[in-house]
């Protein structure tokens, strides 16, 4: 991927803040530095990539290595075709110094508000920070979600979300529950299987489509590339004829193929799983496969057929929210299910200058649309920055008593003026991750 040519400063009034150290967070500074926009990546965590140094260690990217590069930087071949987690973790943090970017950590922003042709940022500690634009970046899997099961709270088995999950080892010799049948699910269950596990059942209320993350060497990811822009019932059809050629038909183990199409049920969320292990883990009878939970009682798990099971522990592999609402939800900028009714480098109509990205699950690879929706809102900010400064430069020459005077752009705000206002010494410091004073985070 080339490096975004620098461009000269338009001249903001005020810095752009990022929301979230993230890959999405970082793209869209790198884009933005590229294109000479000051912007400020506020982290609520102590490092960059916080989600992905929480994940299980045994996560690779689902996406190929070439194509899932963010703005400005390849991933080294040393890497692999499929990025381990830790690698993606190194990755990030190469980024943000390559790219010279400002990071403060121990930040983390409360509230939104707009004010005047401005945007006003309510973070930790008291702080108010004003920015020209704000870029939200704060994660499609932000905070653990699980259902409301009834007897949930007075169950006496041992339960955790899929977030806490890191490796099998603590799991050795038990009997364990994957609820979940997600990419998540499917691989932890997997993982389970061939890490000692005395049983693993996975428990499905949604048959998911399962595809082979290759076929004789073509990733899946190009192929959700391919048909990303073709009508639903088009690519439902053609996953359909796929299906029968290129995934085995597991009926036979619970798992039969899946009644929506694979289009349509990514339209309401659901991505399809790649296979990392969990075929052969279903065939081999490593992995059971049992009805969806309904609830629990005392030490049992209700299913939905009527059944009642008692593991040693179950995993909740039941997904995320993305949590936005008391960050914006006062703005009229979500659908009903808490999602940004627009991503990318289109702000809501209600709230221009305010942009979101990485709050959508695409088959064609989240880092590949990282990438891509970075490089649009900063020729979206640099381009809105512009007009501004023209506009300003406009008037400010119509209002001057001596026409041949030149009106300046208005000062971009220095690293102290910044690093005053966030009450991080060392926050505007390039290439460097900045911490917030520790007695002050949230």
């Amino acid at each position: 991927m080339v490096t975004t040519p620098h461009e000269p400063p338009v001249h903001p009034a005020h810095p752009v803040y990022v929301i979230g150290g993230g890959p999405g967070g970082l793209a869209v500074a790198a884009a933005l530095r590229g294109r000479g926009v000051r912007a400020v990546v506020l982290e609520k965590s102590d490092a960059v990539g916080a989600s992905w140094r929480a994940h299980y260690d045994r996560l690779r990217l689902h996406t190929t290595r070439r194509l899932s590069a963010l703005p400005g930087l390849k991933m080294p071949r040393s890497f692999g075709r499929w990025v381990a987690r830790a690698d993606v973790v190194r990755y990030l943090e190469k980024y943000a110094e390559h790219h010279e970017l400002e990071v403060v950590t121990g930040v983390e922003v409360h509230g939104i508000e707009r004010s005047g042709g401005d945007w006003v940022l309510h973070a930790t500690g008291g702080r108010r920070l004003v920015g020209g634009a704000v870029v939200v970046a704060t994660g499609f899997n932000h905070t653990p979600s699980l259902p409301a099961w009834p007897g949930l709270d007075a169950y006496e088995g041992e339960l955790s979300h899929a977030r806490a999950y890191r490796s099998p080892e603590p799991y050795a010799g038990k009997d364990v529950l994957v609820v979940g049948a997600g990419n998540t699910g499917a691989e932890i269950a997997a993982d389970l299987a061939g890490g000692g596990a005395q049983r693993v059942r996975l428990a499905v209320r949604t048959v998911p489509h399962i595809v082979r993350r290759t076929t004789a060497g073509w990733p899946a990811q190009r192929t959700g590339i391919l048909v990303r822009r073709l009508p639903v019932p088009v690519v439902d059809r053609l996953g359909a004829v796929m299906a029968r050629f290129a995934a085995p038909d597991l009926t036979a183990h619970g798992l039969p193929r899946p009644d929506t199409g694979l289009a349509t049920r990514q339209r309401q969320g659901a991505i399809p799983v790649q296979d990392v292990g969990l075929v052969d883990a279903v065939r081999s009878g490593k992995v059971e496969i049992v009805a969806a939970v309904e609830g629990f009682e005392g030490g049992e798990v209700l299913l939905a057929d009527g059944s009642r099971i008692a593991p040693d522990a179950v995993v909740a592999a039941t997904g995320y929210r993305r949590a936005l609402e008391p960050l914006v939800g006062d703005l009229g900028v979500l659908d009903e299910r808490g999602r940004p009714v627009v991503h990318g480098a289109r702000c809501p109509r209600e709230a221009p200058g305010l942009y979101f990205t990485g709050f959508t699950n695409p088959i064609s690879g989240m880092f590949r649309e990282l990438a891509i929706d970075a490089e649009k809102i900063a020729r979206a900010i640099a381009r809105r920055g512009a007009r501004a400064a023209k506009d300003a430069k406009a008037a400010k020459g119509s209002k001057a008593s001596d026409a041949s005077k030149v009106t300046e752009a208005p000062e971009v705000p220095k690293a102290s003026e910044v690093t005053e206002a966030l009450e991080a010494p060392e926050a505007a410091t390039p290439a460097k991750t900045s911490k917030a004073p520790k007695a002050e985070r949230a």
